[in-house]
């Protein structure tokens, strides 16, 4: 995706032959995810700002991979989630501090930014900013469940044998909040998380009977939802929005005590050199009409503040009804998760499965 301008190219060629120039100052070296720098957002961009942009399409796993390998070089802006952000840099400081004073704060959703700025924080420095983001919470079909308001009411006595989740830690974490608990408080303390994790354990089992299936895939629950075998299930945003195209009493609802949310982030590679054409590409895709092109590729909504108003009139409809601004602001972010975490939880699921 890289173009370089006549101008440009013409300003280096006693130095370098035009389609070799090396990286520089003009070009931003973004490593991203898939859907998150369409070609029309960097055609627009291009032209507005003189900057060029090479897109790197990557994942959590390959971003930080690739980091580590040149010490936060090679790129001048990444995307990694926010939960994948503090861990790498305390151990391999591949990231440099985001400036707050040349990002518009005015952009982004207030409190999507606080979080961000929070889970994204080492030794007192900030070195995240939220961009695309999506939730689990409840698919419910609202004509027969219409008493599914919370992650718990899925255990009711009036959708016996009609509901499904996965057996996977977001099911642990949003049950944990809707008992009253509050699990990311107690990540930094084991005793004090395994504590939580046993009364959600026996919560678990007690709502066995209420199981139709545990879903494994997106389109297995998809079917379950529309052949009517379930009426209500924890699942992701997109898949109740997708689902309420097809029946509109089905939809997603965000739960009583916060959707669980996770966000791909801004983060500036420790050794980029176009820090400048960095901000202002963050700037540039968090303005509202452009950060509703990237939710029309990339299918999810950004931090953008106001940027559902520029989306397609029908998705518009789902987002704002799922997410009035309390619910928004009710989110619940998944911080990192620290170490031994996982083994707990673990142990956990598989002895919810094994339960008769």
């Amino acid at each position: 995706m890289k173009h370089v301008a006549t101008a440009v190219c013409s300003a280096l060629t006693i130095a370098f032959a035009c389609g070799t120039t090396p990286a520089s100052a003009d070009t931003l070296r973004l490593l991203t995810w898939g859907g998150y720098a369409p070609e029309n957002v960097v055609a627009k961009f291009e032209e507005e700002t003189g900057h060029t942009v090479e897109v790197t399409k990557s994942n959590n796993e390959e971003m930080i991979a690739k980091l580590r390998a040149t010490g936060g070089g090679g790129f001048d802006l990444a995307q990694p989630s926010q939960d994948r952000i503090a861990g790498p840099q305390a151990e391999f400081g591949i990231y440099k501090p985001i400036d707050l004073s040349k990002i518009d704060a005015a952009l982004f959703i207030p409190s999507m930014l606080a979080a961000t700025k929070a889970n994204t924080t080492v030794g007192g420095e900030i070195y995240g900013v939220p961009h695309v983001w999506g939730t689990s919470g409840l698919v419910v079909d609202t004509s027969k469940a219409p008493s599914v308001k919370d992650y718990t009411d899925l255990c009711g006595a009036d959708v016996a044998g009609k509901v499904s989740y996965r057996l996977k830690r977001p099911t642990l974490i949003g049950f944990a909040f809707a008992m009253g608990m509050d699990p990311f408080a107690a990540y930094g303390d084991e005793a004090a998380y395994k504590e939580v994790m046993d009364k959600v354990e026996a919560k678990l089992v007690d709502c066995k009977p209420n199981v139709k299936t545990y879903w494994g895939g997106g389109d297995e629950l998809m079917g379950l939802m529309r052949s009517g075998e379930t009426v209500a299930a924890m699942a992701w945003d997109t898949g109740g929005w997708k689902l309420n195209a097809d029946n509109p009493d089905i939809t997603f609802v965000a739960p009583a005590s916060g959707a669980l949310g996770w966000v791909d982030t801004f983060a500036l590679p420790a050794k980029g050199r176009a820090d400048d054409a960095a901000y202002a590409w963050i700037n540039f895709v968090m303005r509202p009409e452009i950060a509703a092109m990237i939710t029309e590729a990339a299918g999810n909504f950004t931090a953008s503040k106001g940027a559902d108003e520029f989306a397609a009139a029908d998705l518009k409809a789902r987002y704002q009804a799922s997410f009035p601004p309390e619910a928004l602001d009710n989110i619940k972010w998944y911080p990192p998760v620290p170490a031994g975490l996982e083994a707990i939880e673990g142990g956990v699921l598989d002895r919810v499965k094994a339960a008769q």
